[in-house]
């Protein structure tokens, strides 16, 4: 498969903005745990790592992400939001999600998201996303993962709820070039978060609350949601609020808000 056009990336995205620095690497662990380890040793906002292949890639609750040499995107992002609260960045996830489905739009592909941030097209996983923060006393720092299927990635074990993967050229995307699919993706992700940045965090001033509704397949659906330490929550998902946490109601109509977990869509 044709490799990412490196030049081309940095001449339309590092040169002329909106981002400082972008790199692209032919293999590592995990781009995620390399930026955030280039964050505690001091590198700028906006900055870009994009690896061919991942060999130690993580999702959500430590899952593994399959990153096949050519087959896709494996995209982190170093920002440090300063306008915006510590307690608001976990919105970010919310941000990339909407990126992902601003992208899928632009090359008419029909997809939802499944709360926070994983992108489904005809019950299959497209891509997902891991935002981490990285502690540091004077200068915040959030690394945003990105892992999107560009061509079909092979026979890999099917996710929480039984969803297998999917790539956008298995989805009849207008275009498979994965040079071109990098650009417009961080081309929508610095949009995105340009407003939410401006918004300080908050996702009802920066009118993307209600553009996640519209495009979330998780709210009004019975799930099961999987917590951190080994916790679960089964229920109706009714809504989300301003920096994102689900509010998930159950058979006895108490609500529960949720900051981070797996949600599994249940039939």
């Amino acid at each position: 498969m044709t490799a990412l056009d490196a030049d081309r990336l940095r001449t339309e995205l590092a040169t002329a903005g909106p981002y400082t620095a972008l790199d692209v690497v032919a293999s590592t662990g995990s781009t995620n745990a390399d930026l955030c380890d280039a964050a505690r040793d001091g590198a700028p906002d906006r900055t870009v790592l994009i690896a061919e292949e991942q060999t130690a890639g993580v999702g959500r609750l430590a899952r593994t992400w399959v990153s096949p040499a050519g087959a896709g995107l494996y995209v982190s992002v170093l920002l440090r939001p300063a306008e915006v609260p510590p307690t608001a960045t976990g919105s970010l996830a919310i941000v990339a999600g909407l990126a992902l489905a601003d992208l899928c739009a632009e090359l008419g592909v029909d997809a939802t998201l499944k709360w926070p941030n994983d992108v489904l097209v005809g019950g299959g996983k497209l891509a997902g996303v891991l935002a981490e923060l990285v502690a540091q006393q004077d200068n915040q720092a959030v690394v945003l993962g990105i892992g999107l299927n560009v061509n079909p990635v092979g026979d890999v074990e099917p996710g929480p709820g039984g969803l297998a993967a999917t790539s956008l050229a298995e989805c009849g995307a207008r275009t498979a070039d994965r040079t071109e699919v990098a650009l417009r993706l961080l081309r929508a992700l610095a949009e995105r978060e340009a407003a939410w940045r401006t918004a300080r965090g908050d996702l009802a001033e920066a009118g993307m609350l209600d553009a996640y509704r519209r495009v979330c397949g998780t709210i009004g659906r019975a799930v099961t949601v999987s917590m951190p330490e080994e916790k679960s929550l089964t229920g109706t998902a009714v809504d989300l609020d301003a920096v994102g946490r689900l509010s998930v109601e159950d058979d006895d109509g108490r609500r529960t808000t949720v900051l981070a977990g797996d949600v599994i869509h249940l039939r």
